[in-house]
């Protein structure tokens, strides 16, 4: 296990769809241990696999007094209801803007060792569900902002100390399932 660098903005991992995992082996669980890992480092309360540039269907998540991950997740249900609530991503380090979200989801999904796996959460847990859920399409928080939240965030973004910066990354500890791009 190890603490990973986090792929910013402007990297282009983080628009790119990721893949299923088809195996349910050690190489998953050191994966998911390293998301963790990165996750708590950070700190945030998720982290999905391309914010660390492995190009696979895996996020953790760690809110209030629920604490997992999911292998191959998908939202199988959402609530009419939605939650206005501020969002930030660890890919956008220090920004955070409101976005409407539904209030209620249920993902579905295994485990690292290939169990089915259900979960519910509902305003934080569920926000958080549907924003790494996003990452895993390539999809980040920002594409779906209002019209003048987008204008903000993107002048924001433009100011932040991060933007244009090229970090020094590494391959992938984790190159059955992707290469650091």
């Amino acid at each position: 296990m190890s603490v990973q660098p986090i792929r910013l903005l402007g990297d282009p991992v983080l628009r790119t769809k990721c893949e299923p995992v088809m195996a349910f082996d050690k190489e998953l669980r050191t994966l998911v241990k390293d998301l963790r890992e990165t996750m708590m480092d950070a700190p945030g309360a998720g982290l999905a696999a391309p914010q660390i540039g492995v190009l696979l269907r895996v996020f953790t998540y760690d809110v209030d007094e629920s604490e997992g991950h999911l292998v191959n997740p998908e939202i199988v249900s959402v609530s009419e209801e939605t939650d206005d609530g501020e969002e930030g991503c660890l890919s956008l380090p220090g920004l955070a803007f409101p976005l409407r979200r539904a209030a209620r989801v249920v993902a579905r999904g295994f485990n690292m060792y290939g169990d089915p796996v259900t979960v519910e959460g509902s305003e934080t847990l569920a926000r958080c569900f549907q924003h790494e859920t996003d990452h895993l399409d390539g999809v980040l928080f920002i594409d779906l902002l209002d019209a003048d939240t987008r204008k903000a965030a993107m002048r924001a973004i433009r100011e932040a100390e991060w933007s244009g910066a090229t970090p020094d990354m590494k391959a992938s500890p984790h190159p059955m399932y992707g290469t650091a791009r």
